[in-house]
């Protein structure tokens, strides 16, 4: 909760309110009058610069009791439900943004801001996933958070969900939504955004208290989770899922996109096959999308720490240890899963001898059963 607000907040605050989130609006306010508060003080002159009918009528209404009591109202619910917000005239507004045309001129957040320009991988896809695409999602965000990634994804339903829960368990997550913060977008993650902004994550949006979820606002939101992100990972998605627009606007940005291939009959895999078609990355292991990101990484280190350009900015989790008499069944486990028959048949083992290892693999958190297949999970630690 923030204590006040400083005359340069309320005075953004005040300008994207009354251009109602205009991006353009915004901008072309700001070039034309040089800055925010020259902007404000000439709204009465705005009919020059050809602004849309809502914004000038906005601003004739301003003045009325009942419009002041409602942004007082604002005001003091940005306060109450804000544990920061940052301008992109801060040094704290995330760098990975300044660059773009469309960025947000201001971002809402609670949980700890200086995670924003962090380094960061975006996890998206099917609002309706298949257990095994949630899985999977878990697992790759686990991973990677595991080796100092922060997972930045949009707190929907499906992957978006597996996505933080798996981030979460490094402390290590990112939620950007398209609504105010007065409110959560699916109602369901109440719980989850508490966590996220309890355990050292961070829940950002460049909307106003009391925006509803419109659909248009979606995509507004993907532009921001991909412009955070180093790169962005469709884990499951159909041809009609929302996710292939936010890897639409990553490859605008000019970001890398990876894709998880799945089978070829399987409708829930098919807008993955088709970005792969595209010129997208096939990954199938979380350390591929490590390694292609590597130089950009340090980038993004070398920017936000110019004194010191010899430390990398991730730093590899060492390898589980798995005792020796079960490394072969653990190099023998993919990430997609195989079943009791396919194992005996690879290792040349009994039954009983190989369900004795894969549930010790199973207690060190190396090996995970799901819908009848043996598959790794989250490394040991």
């Amino acid at each position: 909760m923030l204590q006040q607000l400083s005359q340069s907040q309320r005075d953004f605050i005040c300008l994207w309110y009354l251009v109602q989130h205009s991006l353009s609006s915004f901008y072309k306010l700001l070039d034309y009058y040089g800055s925010v508060p020259s902007a404000i003080a000439a709204r009465h002159d705005w009919a020059i610069l050809n602004l849309h009918s809502s914004h000038l009528k906005r601003v004739q209404e301003f003045e009325q009791p009942l419009q002041q009591a409602h942004f007082e109202k604002l005001l003091h619910s940005i306060q109450t439900h804000s544990d920061f917000i940052v301008t992109f005239q801060d040094d704290a507004y995330p760098q990975q943004l300044l660059n773009y045309v469309d960025k947000p001129p201001l971002i809402f957040g609670q949980g700890q801001f200086n995670i924003l320009n962090e380094a960061q991988i975006a996890i998206v896809g099917s609002r309706k996933p298949s257990p095994h695409g949630r899985q999977v999602a878990y697992d790759f965000a686990y991973y990677l958070s595991e080796q100092g990634f922060y997972i930045n994804s949009g707190l929907a339903l499906g992957i978006d969900e597996a996505a933080h829960l798996g981030g979460l368990q490094h402390g290590r997550t990112l939620a950007v939504m398209a609504t105010g913060l007065d409110q959560t977008y699916s109602r369901q993650h109440q719980n989850l955004r508490t966590k996220i902004a309890a355990q050292d994550g961070t829940v950002i949006t460049e909307f106003l208290p009391f925006t509803p979820p419109l659909q248009h606002n979606f995509p507004r939101r993907n532009r921001i989770v991909s412009g955070l992100s180093l790169g962005v990972l469709i884990a499951e998605a159909t041809l009609k899922s929302g996710s292939l627009i936010t890897a639409k606007i990553a490859a605008e940005q000019g970001k890398s996109i990876f894709a998880i291939p799945g089978h070829i009959y399987s409708e829930h895999h098919q807008g993955c096959h088709q970005l792969i078609r595209e010129g997208a990355i096939l990954v199938d292991h979380p350390e591929q999308i490590v390694e292609d990101l590597a130089l950009a990484t340090q980038w993004q280190h070398q920017r936000l720490h110019p004194q010191n350009t010899a430390t990398p900015a991730i730093k590899l989790a060492p390898e589980p240890k798995v005792p020796a008499h079960l490394q072969a069944l653990y190099t023998a486990l993919d990430w997609q899963g195989q079943s009791l028959d396919q194992l005996c048949a690879g290792l040349n083992l009994d039954a009983a001898d190989l369900t004795a290892k894969l549930m010790e693999l199973e207690l060190f958190g190396l090996a995970m059963q799901q819908s009848g297949l043996y598959l790794r999970c989250g490394s040991a630690q």
